[in-house]
């Protein structure tokens, strides 16, 4: 079966009860018992809900995993696989890193005792120099946020297997559509399902895919227990976002394509973050494990001028500015005061992460109204 027709019906059964051929948002807290522990799969919706299953039960398709969790956000979704670890363990990160997972590193689970090394996963000899003992998880993003760096994940996977540690990608900016990491040797897929896969701006969510049964018996139990989970409202509007998703990757990939371009030739600009680049770095291995470079593109106006910078991102109409990313419309962020600010400006800086670089979310609409509002907004710089 091909992709596309597998998002349509992912996780879709028809109704039992009435044959609705959409999976009902089951909005109950609990669920009647004949009589104690002879119930119909369900007891109370913390631990599980007929919507959230079939939810799960399509992401785990989106990645081609044998297991899927939904969680009430991305952030929850990392902090539920952190939980997989205690106080002394060490984690290899990034340093091209999402700021909200900056933050629950740094100054939630650091100051806990966990160790982090932030270091450029794009080189197997960064992992080599800060591995020891003590270190039990691989932590990357590929692209990066908002960087766009590319890690090799089969690279990476086979590292970690034969150090005998586990390798978690936050597969985000790609989406399922675009990258499969578990099928690359990764152990953890992470998802923060706002973006992609529900595609709609319109909930907060977050996803874990994985094949291994005892991590997730220990994830599903972090889930029943911590609670993080998402309402069955929200599970419905990813179920009806997922169906769309091939559809809106497609065009996703060639907004982005075009838009990139555009800026690449642009005399107002001095540097474009895009991976679908020949010349981009890490091109080949991006092209090896990528369908499609996606719609996250980062880049810096020749103009150093802090003013210039944030005219511009106030001057778009139709790239809105705002957080977040992988909505069917244009988004316009300024990572260093809204995205990365919980990150130290020494430590940005020291990462390549500069005060004037612009990130965009490029959407499904027509490409020449994308270029058009980006040249109205130069006109005002």
């Amino acid at each position: 079966m091909k992709t596309a027709t597998k998002y349509v019906h992912a996780g879709m059964e028809p109704d039992t009860a009435t044959g609705a051929i959409m999976t009902p948002i089951y909005q109950t807290s609990t669920f009647v018992q004949a009589s104690p522990g002879n119930n119909l799969g369900y007891e109370y919706a913390r631990s599980k809900n007929p919507t959230r299953t079939s939810l799960e039960t399509a992401l785990a398709v989106l990645e081609q995993a044998q297991y899927a969790l939904a969680f009430s956000s991305g952030v929850a979704a990392t902090d539920a696989i952190l939980k997989l670890f205690i106080p002394g363990d060490e984690i290899i990160t990034c340093n091209d890193l999402y700021g909200g997972s900056y933050r629950l590193f740094d100054k939630i689970l650091a100051p806990q005792g966990y160790i982090f090394n932030y270091v450029d996963t794009t080189k197997i000899e960064s992992l080599e120099q800060n591995y020891n003992a003590k270190t039990k998880l691989v932590w990357i993003e590929t692209p990066t946020n908002p960087l766009m760096q590319i890690s090799d994940i089969q690279a990476i996977a086979n590292w970690c297997k034969h150090k005998n540690i586990l390798l978690a990608v936050d597969n985000t900016f790609a989406s399922p559509y675009c990258q499969n990491p578990l099928l690359l040797g990764a152990h953890i897929v992470m998802h923060s399902v706002t973006k992609y896969i529900a595609g709609h701006s319109d909930v907060i969510q977050g996803a874990v895919m994985l094949n291994d049964k005892n991590l997730y018996d220990k994830l599903y139990f972090t889930q029943k227990s911590c609670g993080a989970v998402p309402g069955p409202l929200d599970c419905f509007l990813v179920l009806r976002g997922i169906k769309t998703l091939a559809l809106r990757m497609e065009a996703h990939n060639k907004n982005g394509q075009v838009v990139a371009h555009y800026l690449k030739n642009n005399p107002n600009v001095k540097q474009v973050y895009w991976c679908g680049f020949t010349d981009h770095p890490q091109y080949p291995i991006a092209q090896k494990q990528m369908l499609g470079f996606g719609g996250m593109i980062s880049f810096e106006l020749k103009s150093e001028r802090i003013e210039d910078v944030l005219k511009f991102v106030s001057s778009t109409k139709l790239f809105s500015l705002a957080e977040s990313l992988g909505g069917v419309e244009s988004l316009i962020n300024h990572p260093a005061t809204m995205t990365h600010a919980s990150i130290p400006k020494e430590i940005r800086l020291k990462n390549g992460l500069s005060d004037g670089l612009i990130r965009l979310s490029v959407g499904i609409e027509d490409a020449d109204d994308l270029i058009a509002d980006l040249e109205m907004a130069f006109s005002c710089c």
